[in-house]
């Protein structure tokens, strides 16, 4: 049995895993409540940290396309409807472009420093 205070890291990740969706039959019948406020506040990290990455992914792709098109765009494309503007908020947004968009702005403007 673990001394009290001490959190045993397994028994957070399963904890965390339980949250996540995974079967509760894995879950330890000696987990302390430290170790359960761990694994509480892990997935709620996780969780923020998610929802603001599909923030930053749903801006991006609101950028991109500025307007609709009779045949599917290519990256190409769409990067030549940019307004100056939204160039410059892609790069601030980099990180989670698609593949396709990245190599584009990588390609016209070079990989922003910050990345």
């Amino acid at each position: 049995m673990s001394e009290p205070g001490q959190v045993r890291p397994e028994v957070v990740d399963a904890i965390a895993a339980v949250l996540r969706g995974a079967d509760p039959a894995g879950l330890p019948p000696s987990a302390t409540a430290e170790e359960k406020a761990a694994a509480k506040d892990r997935y709620l990290s996780e969780f923020a940290a998610e929802r603001g990455k599909r923030d930053r992914q749903t801006r991006a792709w609101e950028l991109l396309l500025t307007r609709s098109y009779d045949e599917p765009p290519t990256w190409s494309r769409l990067f030549d409807d940019l307004e100056p503007d939204a160039v410059e908020q892609l790069g601030e947004l980099y990180d989670v472009l698609p593949e396709g968009a990245q190599e584009e702005y990588a390609r016209r403007y070079g990989v922003p420093s910050a990345v």
